[in-house]
């Protein structure tokens, strides 16, 4: 190989890994700030090792362009095949620039069937535990708030965790009223009973934004059988409602998958 063929190898392992890095620096970021779930875990330590790849191959070139004075400038070519180039040129800036909108579409449809299909595989598995466990579901369904209940739903909740591994975390949602106000109460599988100490329904409100409390709302006293999904940056919650003999709870299944950022 002489050394005009090593010039050429070298600008185009040059001009490779710029682009490599730009579109590899868009891709995270759009990864980070918009919380696409592309890529499962080890984001970070894959974007890293990437980087160093890339630049080792920038490094590499340019070494090469180096040793073989690639300084110098060729006036050797016509002025037709110079504009013949500036419009390969212009051609290649344009699809370069709209590559940009193309990838963000594709992570974007990445995670949005990254998350339908979540969806749809977390649904199966809950009504899969309610329906393979329908005696200790029933349980649940009869509230009651007292220590015997809370007592036999925390070891219920404790078998259902184990069940699935999609769920680690999974609390039951009531309706009940404190001082003549509606509240919902959440329990989950930990309950430290202590005989010296009253139960106190501020205790176990359960926190929610105010999309969740509407949907609360809806499920306890408007009858509603909607299921409520939600993914956000890693976390999943699914709002499972489940009713018997006209008593009815909501069974909260959540799950956090870590996906890679900068820092963790």
């Amino acid at each position: 190989m002489n050394s005009k063929s090593l010039v050429r190898l070298s600008n185009i392992i040059g001009i490779t890994s710029i682009l490599l890095l730009v579109y590899w620096v868009f891709i995270f970021i759009s990864i980070t700030v918009f919380g696409f779930k592309v890529f499962r875990e080890n984001l970070t330590e894959s974007f890293y090792l990437s980087i160093v790849g890339i630049l080792a191959l920038m490094f590499g070139a340019l070494i090469i362009n180096i040793m073989f004075n690639l300084t110098r400038i060729a006036e050797n070519h016509n002025q037709n095949v110079n504009q013949e180039s500036k419009k390969t040129s212009k051609k290649l800036g344009l699809i370069f620039i709209l590559s940009f909108p193309l990838i963000f579409v594709l992570l974007f449809g990445g995670d949005y069937l990254s998350s339908h299909k979540k969806e749809k595989m977390l649904v199966a598995s809950a009504k899969s535990i309610i329906e393979d466990n329908a005696a200790k579901s029933n349980q649940l369904a009869a509230y009651s708030f007292d220590k015997k209940w809370i007592r036999n739903t925390a070891s219920i909740l404790k078998i259902y965790s184990k069940t699935d591994t999609n769920f680690p975390n999974v609390s039951v949602i009531v309706a009940d009223t404190l001082d003549q106000s509606k509240v919902f109460l959440g329990f989950n599988q930990y309950f430290h009973e202590n005989n010296t100490t009253a139960l106190d329904k501020k205790d176990y409100i359960q926190e929610a934004s105010k999309e969740e409390r509407d949907y609360l709302s809806k499920v306890f006293y408007n009858n509603s059988t909607e299921i409520r999904f939600n993914a956000n940056d890693g976390k999943y919650q699914l709002f499972y409602p489940y009713s018997k003999n006209g008593k009815k709870i909501v069974l909260y299944f959540s799950e956090y998958q870590r996906y890679g950022k900068i820092g963790s």
